[in-house]
């Protein structure tokens, strides 16, 4: 969990055995309490770093160029106070919301807390206007439930010009008879039933007492004008590639078992429905129904025009055929054991399990282990042992990160339509073509896992957790969403895992906790200084249960005509994150060096517009970075030396990168590129309980003992560091043996009777759990290329190609001081 710094005001001198895996029913992290920005003198607020010497040798003290420091508090947030907007806490901290009109910063955050009143002022700025929406985000434990309002047959209340929800910023005049919206200006009659007096302060008396008028999120049952037919049952079709690949290294086997121990997880009851098929070269489809005996394999061996066997049957009720279902997927494994079949006909087998939900919808969860070879969407290896295979030279080797064929989006957009979710996981040992597959889950909303190389023994833990997971956390379906904001704002554009149809609205069949949406914005008129801009999103989705809901959530900023205001509102998170999706999306399409020289020139764009407007009586010598944003630099840094945009990845590491970087929340996005890293060694040294993943380590090399041992994480991998001088006692206290020579990287991590051990698996339990990811453990060390690995995450070190942060710091401050000139 990551925090600012204090604000720093001083020059800093610079140069020129496998045990059940946990529950991960935990929250996305989040922290210290946001107030609102006050006005002060534009060069306050600021870090200047000294810059005198650039050219000249390093004479910098890493310790106080800026770097974000751990924080183990967690924080009370209002989002409202005296009826102004606080600043959020940083996402990557912990805090608890209380909703006082504005929704949670988890559902819904600005990358300002200050709107700029006009597009020049934006410009100026060089910084994004958009949201981060997690509509589905979970809350903290301790914070209060989102509230149900239903008004009736009649449907909630909305402006009959734009139609807006009702909300606390909607302002209720003549008595109460009519109220105006935030959103579009129109004034509309208040319905007899809804009528109430206002108090002396102009609010509504009955305020306190909706929550539709006092909280910035709530939840309206959906009328049936909102549906087009009845709500869709919870279905789940499961998938599994039993060729010959998948079969001979356990894939299908860890797939049987991590369904088989999953559909506990299921919810009971009549509307929730599954289906099972398995494929290689053929379809096999299975009746589950209870009045047979057995479950009864129906082959479809047509795979460039697939059908479904039976229109029935193939999708059961859960309670109707679990007897059957666990009795399958136990002997799955060994009806295949011997299939020398090594073809996969993943895109027929996608397109007839569609056919088969396509009456009712539901979530698609396929899992894969080699590349599509046969049938619909077939494809054939761009890559051979890690080298691509470029006929046409390096500059376009971005293109072979786009689909291969265009079938696959073809079939994805139609699954769309009849509200199909595929989830895919891929359990693979070579090349995939993920660039091509995960349009699939991409455009249905869903989402890829990837295990590579996949170990049966030290995977299935994780994909089971994964898949346990994907089933059980909070989630909708068949939804739609739309962004609404206030007259001088537009929206541009949309990013994340959806399908658009309409030009106001996104389309996702699937929605979950996890699943972020990025909206930009811009101007198309002024606001008024003293103005506010509101911002509505609604989504319309059904539940687990089967009911048809609307949540719909608020967030109204201030307008400000300074851009010392902007910069000091600035929200690192969010504008990251804008950084992170903005370099996934131009991957695929210019060459690596074009993205990183994007990314690089928009950080440097920002520091220069602050210096040369807000920060004119310092320095030359100095490089000023505001206070919001000092990490800017070091953040940026990180992003073009991760793995999605270093030269040397192969093509499905880059390809899942991008995927997972197109819906990933504000809260994972800092850690997704620049992990976080403990040392373990000295675990039960640390007093403080909550000290265990706090005290974290800067990711310089400089900081690492070959004495020690240390963990490093981003939210999707978890590496361990062995250096070659550890205590062998150590070892034996923390992984049973006195030497790691020998040890497979993959590492299954057991729990040993003694302290070191036990805090140890509660430091990476912690972590899943803020994570709501399983993590998959790897064992590093010197000797081996796992090192290597490790210490590519070292974002502060120089590293061929790459600039250090001290060297970037001089970098960004040259630039700055060529554009002043």
């Amino acid at each position: 969990m990551w925090s600012s710094q204090p604000p720093r005001t001083g020059a800093v001198p610079m140069p020129s055995g496998m045990q059940a895996p946990p529950r991960m029913f935990g929250m996305p992290p989040t922290n210290s309490m946001g107030q609102q920005v006050a006005p002060v003198p534009p060069v306050m607020g600021h870090s200047p770093l000294s810059t005198s010497q650039i050219g000249g040798p390093s004479k910098i003290d890493p310790n106080q160029i800026p770097r974000p420091t751990p924080s183990s508090s967690i924080a009370q947030f209002e989002t409202r106070q005296s009826n102004q907007a606080c600043i959020p806490p940083p996402a990557t901290g912990d805090f608890i919301v209380r909703d006082t009109g504005n929704c949670s910063p988890r559902l819904m955050r600005c990358t300002m807390s200050q709107i700029p009143c006009t597009g020049d002022l934006l410009s100026t700025s060089c910084m994004p206007l958009a949201l981060m929406i997690q509509p589905l985000a979970l809350p903290h434990p301790n914070e209060e439930p989102i509230q149900i309002v239903d008004f009736g047959e009649g449907g909630p209340l909305r402006c009959s010009r734009c139609k807006g929800y009702i909300n606390p910023f909607m302002r209720f005049v003549d008595h109460g008879r009519r109220f105006i919206c935030n959103l579009c200006g129109f004034t509309d009659e208040t319905p007899r039933d809804y009528y109430c007096n206002l108090g002396p302060d102009g609010r509504r008396r009955d305020a306190d007492e909706r929550p539709e008028l006092c909280r910035g999120t709530v939840e309206f049952v959906a009328t049936k004008e909102y549906m087009i037919r009845e709500p869709m049952p919870a279905v789940f079709f499961f998938l599994i590639d039993v060729s010959m690949n998948a079969i001979q290294t356990g894939a299908t086997a860890a797939a049987c078992s991590s369904i088989s121990q999953s559909i506990a997880e299921l919810p009971e009851g009549p509307r929730t429905m599954v289906g099972i098929a398995t494929f290689d070269s053929s379809i096999h489809f299975y009746n589950l129904k209870r009045v047979l005996q057995q479950p009864v394999m129906l082959i479809v061996p047509d795979i460039q025009d697939v059908y479904t066997p039976l229109h029935s049957d193939i999708i059961v009720q859960l309670a109707e055929c679990r007897e059957h279902l666990e009795q399958l997927l136990d002997s799955i494994p060994t009806m295949f054991e011997s299939n020398k079949v090594a073809e996969s006909a993943f895109g027929a087998a996608i397109k007839a399990s569609f056919l088969a939900m396509k009456p009712t919808g539901g979530r698609l969860l396929v899992f894969q282990s080699v590349l599509p070879s046969i049938g619909i969407g077939s494809l054939s290896s761009r890559e051979t042992d890690g080298r691509t295979n470029i006929s046409s030279g390096e500059k376009e080797a971005h293109k072979l990160l786009q689909p291969a064929d265009k079938a696959l989006k073809t079939m994805a957009i139609e699954f769309a339509e009849y509200q199909v979710c595929v989830d895919i996981f891929i359990t693979a040992q070579t090349y995939v073509d993920i660039a091509s597959i995960s349009t699939v889950p991409r455009t249905t909303g869903g989402q890829v896992y990837y295990y590579y190389p996949f170990s049966a023994l030290s995977d299935s833990a994780k994909l089971y957790n994964d898949l346990r997971w994907n089933i059980s956390r909070p989630q909708g379906f068949e939804a739609v969403m739309r962004v609404r904001c206030s007259q001088g704002l537009q929206v541009q554009e949309y990013s994340g895992n959806f399908c658009k149809r309409i030009p106001t609205d996104i389309d996702l069949p699937a929605i979950d906790c996890d699943k972020a949406i990025m909206v930009t914005f811009k101007h198309d008129d002024k606001f008024q200084e003293d103005s506010e801009c509101s911002f509505q999103c609604a989504l319309l989705y059904t539940t687990i249960y089967g009911q048809r809901r609307i949540r719909v959530s608020n967030l109204s900023l201030p307008c400000t005509s300074m851009l010392s205001n902007l910069f000091r509102a600035a929200d690192l998170d969010t504008q990251f994150s804008c950084f992170l999706k903005q370099a996934a999306s131009g991957i695929p399409v210019s060459p690596l060096s074009h993205v990183r020289e994007q990314i690089t020139n928009l950080c440097i764009s920002i520091l220069h517009s602050y210096r040369k407007f807000c920060a004119t009586v310092s320095s030359s010598g100095q490089l000023i970075l505001p206070e919001a944003l000092k990490f800017l630099p070091l953040y940026t840094l990180a992003l073009v030396k991760s793995i999605g945009l270093r030269n040397d990845g192969k093509l499905d590491d880059r390809s899942y990168w991008i995927t997972r970087a197109a819906s990933l929340s504000v809260s994972l996005a800092i850690p997704f590129v620049y992990p976080r890293m403990i040392s373990i060694h000295d675990l039960t040294s640390k007093e403080d309980e909550g000290s265990i993943i706090s005290a974290t380590i800067p990711l310089s090399s400089e900081h690492i003992s070959e004495e020690g041992i240390y963990l490093l994480e981003n939210g999707e991998d978890c590496l361990i560091y062995v250096g070659n001088m550890v205590n062998p006692d150590i070892l034996q206290q923390l992984f049973g043996t006195s030497s790691v020579e020998g040890f497979s990287s993959q590492l299954v991590l057991q729990q040993f009777d003694n302290d070191l051990s036990k805090k140890l698996n509660e430091a990476v339990n912690e972590i899943r759990r803020q994570r709501c990811s399983y993590l998959r453990l790897q064992l590093c060390t010197k000797s081996n290329p796992s090192g290597m690995l490790f210490f590519s995450y070292m974002i502060e070190d120089k590293a061929p190609g790459f600039l250090s942060y001290v060297e970037f710091l001089v970098h960004v401050h040259r630039q700055i001081q060529t554009k002043m000139t």
